[in-house]
C-alpha cells in the first residue's frame, strides 16, 4: 500500500515544464561585458608615433590594406612583420589577394628616411600597376 501511494502523490504532482534561464542570461551578459571590453584592443594595425601635419582626415573603408615601419625601420603588413627584401618580392601579390581598393602606408616619425623611401617606392608601383589609390597617413596637428 505504501507503494501506491507514493505513485499516486507523484502523479497528483503538476509538471513543471519551464526552464530556468537565469543563469543563461549571467553568462551571456558577463560575456557581452568581455567583448565590450576587448573588442577596441583587437581592433587592427601597428601603433607607430604618426608624424603631425596639416591633413585631412580619411575614410577608411570596410577593410583598409595597411603597411607600416616602425622606428627600427620593420615593415609590417597588417599586423606581420616581413624583412625588406621579402616585402619588395611579395607585396604585389599580397596586395592583389587582398582585392582592396586603398593602400595605406603609416611611417613612424622617427622611421629612417631610406626605409621608408624604400616601402613607398613599392607601394606606388604597385598602385600604379593595379589602377589603385595610395595615401599616406597622419596625425592632425592640434586646433589652436
Amino acid at each position: 500500500m505504501n507503494n501506491s501511494r507514493r505513485r499516486r502523490a507523484g502523479r497528483d504532482l503538476p509538471m513543471n515544464a519551464e526552464i530556468n534561464v537565469t543563469s543563461l542570461i549571467d553568462v551571456a551578459f558577463t560575456l557581452l561585458v568581455i567583448f565590450i571590453i576587448t573588442a577596441p584592443m583587437l581592433q587592427g594595425g601597428l601603433e607607430v608615433q604618426l608624424p603631425r601635419g596639416q591633413i585631412q582626415p580619411i575614410t577608411a573603408q570596410d577593410d583598409p590594406f595597411i603597411v607600416a615601419v616602425d622606428e627600427s625601420g620593420i615593415v609590417y603588413v597588417g599586423e606581420t612583420p616581413v624583412s625588406a627584401e621579402e616585402f619588395a618580392s611579395s607585396f604585389p601579390q599580397l596586395f592583389r589577394a587582398a582585392g582592396a581598393q586603398t593602400i595605406y602606408v603609416k611611417g613612424d616619425e622617427a622611421a629612417i628616411y631610406g626605409d621608408m623611401f624604400g616601402v613607398l617606392a613599392i607601394v606606388a608601383r604597385t598602385a600604379q600597376e593595379e589602377g589603385v589609390r595610395w595615401a599616406l597617413v597622419g596625425e592632425p596637428e592640434p586646433r589652436r
